[in-house]
C-alpha cells in the first residue's frame, strides 16, 4: 500500500495533466505520413531522425500560449494540481535549461521560458505545480533509452549523469515549490538508479512526491496503466493519469472525445475507489487548448463545483456496494454517503442493503431536504427509499447526501 503521508495529495482527487512540446508542430503527422499511435510519440513510431526532429524547434512559437488562462481554467474545473511536461522522451525541455540549449528559450523564436510563466500563475491562483520529466527515456541524447530500439549499446548512467540530474536540479531549484515529481517508463533503470532519483528530489526538496513510474517500486504512490481504472477499491494513494481523447499531445485529427457525462463518471468510478484523476489537455503548437477540451471539462466542471463536498477529502469505504449498479457510485465521508446519480427517469432512488441508520437525506447542490423512509425488503435486508422532487426526475449527474448516526460500516452483504 502506498501512503504518501501528504493530506493534500489524498484529498486533491482531480487535477490537469498537461502534455505539450515540439510534438505539437507534427500534430500527428509527418511529411504525409500519419501515426497512428499516440501524437508525442511521433518521433519514435516514424523512426524521425534526430537532426530532422531538432528543425521543429525553429518553427516552435505558440504564440497564444496563456499560463494565467490555463490555470484559471483549471480551478474552475475544480482541479487541485496541474502536471506540466517539463521533458518529455523526445528530450526538449519546455523552459530554460541551462545544461542544454535544446530548450524552449534557446532553440524557437519563442524565447519566453513557460514553465516560468506557469509556476508564477499557480502561485498567484493557489494552485499546486506537479513536474511530469521524463528520466529514463530522451530520444534526442544518445545514450538515453528508447523504446522499441536496441538500448544494449548506450552508457545510460552517462545521460543521467550529463543531462537527467542537472535538469532535475534546474526545475526543482529554479520554480518554486514543486508538489510532485511525475517520473515516467523506468524501463531498464536500476533499483540503485532509481533510489539515487528519488534521494535527489527529496534531498532539494523533501515534501516533493515522487510517481510511481520512477520505477523499482520506490515512487511514493501508486499510478495505474494510462486510462485505466482498478476493478475494486484500492486501499492506498494512487492516481488515473487519462486523456479527453485517444492521444496526450495534440492530434489535429482525433476527434475521438469522451462525453462530458461519462468524463463525470469516470471521476466519480475513481474517487469512489480511492483514487485521483489526472486528466489530460494537449496544447497545439500555438500554444491554444482545443475547444473541445474546454466544452467538455466545462461541464465537467459544473458538476465538480456543485458537488464538492462529495468529492474532495472522500474516502474509500470499509466495505463496497454489494450491487453492481449502472446509474450510481458512492462517495464516502464520516457519517456521510454520496450518491452521485447519473441517469434520469428517476422518481425514487431506491437502495437495499442499507446497514447503518440514515438520519437525513439532502440533495447537495442546493441542501433541499429530501423525504425518505427505512424499511425491509422481501428477503429481510434493510432499504432506504429516497423521493426525487418533480425537478429532479428528468435530470442527470446530481448527488444526494445520506447523513448517517453511526461511523460504523455503511452497507450490510448479501444474505
Amino acid at each position: 500500500m502506498k501512503d504518501t503521508k501528504q493530506r493534500w495529495f489524498k484529498d486533491s482527487k482531480f487535477g490537469l495533466f498537461i502534455h505539450w512540446g515540439l510534438y505539437s508542430l507534427l500534430a500527428g503527422e509527418y511529411q504525409g505520413r500519419k501515426t497512428e499511435h499516440i501524437a508525442e510519440w511521433i518521433m519514435n513510431h516514424l523512426d524521425i531522425p534526430v537532426k530532422e526532429y531538432e528543425k521543429l524547434a525553429a518553427e516552435f512559437n505558440p504564440v497564444h500560449f496563456d499560463a494565467e488562462y490555463i490555470v484559471k481554467k483549471a480551478k474552475s474545473w475544480g482541479m487541485k494540481y496541474i502536471v506540466f511536461t517539463s521533458k518529455h522522451h523526445d528530450g526538449f525541455a519546455m523552459y530554460h535549461s541551462k545544461c542544454s540549449p535544446y530548450n524552449i528559450v534557446d532553440a524557437t523564436p519563442f524565447k519566453r521560458d513557460v514553465l516560468k510563466e506557469l509556476q508564477l500563475a499557480c502561485e498567484k491562483h493557489d494552485m499546486r505545480l506537479g513536474l511530469y520529466y521524463s528520466q529514463a527515456q530522451d530520444w534526442h541524447d544518445p545514450d538515453g533509452f528508447m523504446a522499441l530500439k536496441d538500448n544494449s549499446k548506450k552508457n545510460f548512467q552517462a545521460y543521467l549523469d550529463r543531462k537527467c540530474i542537472p535538469q532535475l536540479k534546474e526545475i526543482l531549484t529554479g520554480y518554486g515549490k514543486i508538489s510532485l515529481i511525475w517520473f515516467d517508463t523506468p524501463m531498464g533503470t536500476t533499483a540503485e538508479q532509481s533510489r539515487n532519483l528519488v534521494s535527489l528530489v527529496k534531498s532539494i526538496q523533501p515534501d516533493c512526491l515522487v510517481s510511481g513510474r520512477i520505477g523499482n517500486d520506490l515512487g511514493d504512490y501508486m499510478t495505474t496503466s494510462d486510462n485505466f481504472i482498478p476493478l475494486r477499491p484500492y486501499r492506498g494513494d494512487w492516481e488515473v493519469p487519462a486523456t479527453l481523447n485517444d492521444t496526450w499531445g495534440f492530434n489535429k485529427d482525433d476527434h475521438n472525445w469522451k462525453d462530458p457525462n461519462e468524463v463525470i463518471r469516470l471521476l466519480v468510478k475513481i474517487n469512489s475507489r480511492g483514487g485521483n484523476y489526472l486528466l489530460n489537455i494537449g496544447p497545439d503548437a500555438l500554444g491554444r487548448v482545443p475547444q473541445d477540451s474546454i466544452r467538455i471539462l466545462d461541464q465537467v466542471g459544473t458538476y465538480v463545483n456543485e458537488n464538492a463536498g462529495a468529492i474532495f477529502g472522500t474516502t474509500v469505504l470499509a466495505e463496497p456496494y454489494p450491487y453492481d449498479l449502472n446509474w450510481a457510485e458512492f462517495t464516502h465521508k464520516p457519517r456521510t454517503l454520496f450518491i452521485h446519480v447519473f441517469i434520469g427517469q428517476k422518481r425514487v432512488i431506491y437502495l437495499p442493503n442499507i446497514g447503518n441508520k440514515v438520519e437525513k437525506a439532502t440533495l447537495l447542490k442546493t441542501g433541499e431536504a429530501l423525504s425518505f423512509e427505512s424499511q425491509k425488503d422481501c428477503e429481510g435486508n434493510s432499504v432506504i427509499e429516497v423521493a426525487l422532487p418533480s425537478s429532479l426526475r428528468q435530470q442527470a449527474n446530481y448527488c444526494v447526501a445520506l447523513g448517517l448516526a453511526e461511523e460504523g460500516p455503511v452497507f450490510e452483504t448479501i444474505r
